[in-house]
């Protein structure tokens, strides 16, 4: 049985990514660190779409700041072979989103933390469904990376700095793995509404990356269908960035219209 593996898929863009598949017919696979949600979100993905197999795992990044889980991700791909589950698809959405990391008030392993889980814990990842992919005949691996990679923003230093080393990985297995049909790419949001921008409107109202040359931010279903392009259509594309941010990375600096 063939099927995608999804990380961080029970909330936001994850659930977009998620529908996204499910409805196009393919089985999902999926993960989550909370148990309960995890359970959750299975429930309703069954419930929506029957007609394909889905199934959730509970699965943290790290064992602390500094130590990745490698034997979860080693456990997690022992069970989908013995299920005889087969990942041609692999989609890394879940992230740390190093808040409010500060330069001189931070302690070095809060900046370890979101590196190992944004970078490290994504090649273990990858690795070990490059692995199963090479003696499949090939596949994909498509990273959710973010225009912060390229584009800094205050207080998440760790973060651009994870986002901007998870793009130079993307682009070496894309040269290590090509041989053998296994293309690696990286999708670039910008702003998403996601939870956060229903939570904190005003803040949303006035943050200067909303006001984007075509006027609008994107949606979880427009990160999916970026990411639905690259596995299923772009079958001569590898090492490649799309950049889903209403054209933000493209200007200088917002035009905020005159209220």
């Amino acid at each position: 049985m063939k099927a995608v593996l999804i990380t961080g898929a029970c909330i936001n863009t994850g659930v977009a990514i998620v529908e996204k598949f499910a409805s196009e017919g393919y089985n999902v696979v999926f993960t989550g660190r909370s148990a309960e949600k995890v359970h959750a979100a299975q429930t309703a993905y069954r419930e929506k779409f029957p007609d394909v197999q889905i199934i959730g795992y509970h699965m943290d990044s790290l064992t602390d700041e500094r130590t990745i889980d490698e034997k979860a991700v080693e456990e997690l791909f022992e069970s989908l072979d013995k299920q005889g589950i087969i990942i041609d698809a692999l989609v890394l959405n879940a992230a740390d989103q190093g808040l409010g990391i500060k330069v001189f008030e931070n302690p070095l392993t809060d900046f370890m933390k979101v590196l190992n889980t944004n970078v490290v814990w994504n090649y273990c990842l990858s690795e070990h469904a490059a692995r199963r992919m090479k003696e499949n005949g090939g596949g994909s691996i498509t990273f959710i990376n973010s225009n912060t990679a390229y584009r800094a923003i205050p207080d998440r230093i760790a973060y651009v700095a994870s986002k901007g080393g998870q793009l130079g990985m993307m682009r070496a297995l894309a040269l290590d793995l090509g041989k053998y049909n296994i293309r690696v790419n990286a999708v670039l949001p910008g702003m998403i509404k996601t939870d956060r921008w229903e939570k904190n409107p005003e803040f949303y109202a006035k943050v200067p990356s909303r006001y984007t040359p075509i006027g609008d931010v994107a949606v979880g279903e427009d990160v999916a269908d970026a990411v639905w392009y690259f596995v299923a259509h772009a079958r001569n594309t590898t090492g490649a960035e799309l950049v889903v941010d209403g054209g933000n990375t493209i200007q200088l600096y917002p035009i905020i219209p005159e209220e």
